[in-house]
């Protein structure tokens, strides 16, 4: 097997390290800054035992032991946590008056209610799904319940000012899923994604209670100039309680609310508010069908 030469591969380290310092990426020569995403992900699946150990991680544990189990899954979380997010404030030059122990026990006293919230999107895939034989097909298998569950667990860190990590973490859910749902995003309980691919919820979306979408539906901000002057401003839609928005519909801007109760059918585009308890759709298109002989057909439908 040929390989290179000891010159070749001096040019070559020479020209790319000289590219690095002529357009330096940033920290590139301060990996020890940079937060780890194998490490992130970890913690991803960490918390999901956690969150719920009769299903995942040692699933033979009884009650006796289920205090010990559950402490060493804290400690492994916290120093895990510690470090990433001490590398995330350090990248992002990033100031706060909390310690990072302060950041995490206050995520970590987050866990009873992330598990009453991730319980009721269960419920929601379920009571949704006829589909669905039983909840521990949906918790096991459904892409839209864990890319619920992942978005739940960075939107925390992400209210407690935490960077880069929540994003990092949604993202590695879209990556699995198909599912990109922001971490700034506001999304209420018993909240059910059916099917999934293709669904993106943006960063500054809010979402009520009992809503329901399908796959390929956008919940976006309008396209403009300047996008970074927009940066805090609400770009994304509103959706109230009990909506449901069927499949490749996309509602845009953040002026736009859909009101209580209402049913958007699949492939609406709007950029427009909608009153509680309406039904939209759009008409259904004129098909035409041809037979083999290149005459038009009636097929009566």
């Amino acid at each position: 097997m040929s390989k290179l030469s000891t010159e070749q591969t001096g040019n070559l380290v020479t020209d790319i390290v000289a590219g690095y310092r002529e357009n330096p990426p940033e920290n590139v020569l301060d990996s020890a800054s940079i937060p780890n995403r194998e490490t992130i992900i970890q913690i991803i699946f960490i918390l999901r035992e956690l969150l719920f150990p009769e299903y995942f991680g040692q699933r033979q544990l009884i009650y006796t032991t289920i205090e010990y189990h559950v402490g060493n899954l804290l400690i492994e979380i916290h120093e895990k946590l510690y470090e990433q997010i001490a590398y995330a404030l350090h990248n992002r030059a990033h100031k706060t008056t909390v310690s990072i122990d302060g950041i995490i026990y206050t995520f970590l006293s987050k866990i009873a209610y992330l598990r009453k919230m991730i319980e009721m999107d269960v419920q929601a895939a379920f009571d949704g799904d006829p589909a669905a034989a039983d909840k521990d097909e949906i918790i096991f298998s459904y892409p839209g319940v864990f890319a619920i569950f992942v978005y739940r667990v960075a939107h925390e860190l992400q209210l407690l000012s935490v960077p880069l990590i929540p994003r990092i973490m949604t993202e590695y859910a879209h990556s699995v899923t198909g599912i990109d749902i922001h971490p700034g995003a506001t999304i209420g309980k018993y909240f059910f994604i059916d099917h999934g691919t293709g669904v993106v919820i943006g960063e500054t979306t809010t979402i009520g209670n009992n809503v329901k979408i399908y796959q390929g539906v956008t919940l976006g901000a309008l396209s403009t100039r300047a996008v970074q002057n927009l940066r805090g401003v609400k770009r994304h839609p509103t959706i109230e309680d009990d909506v449901t928005i069927y499949s490749g519909t996309s509602i845009l801007g953040g002026e736009t609310v859909i009101g209580k109760s209402v049913v958007i059918g699949s492939n609406v585009f709007l950029t427009k508010s909608v009153p509680a308890g309406t039904k939209v759709s759009i008409k259904t298109p004129d098909l035409v069908f041809k037979g083999e002989d290149n005459q038009y057909m009636d097929l009566d439908i």
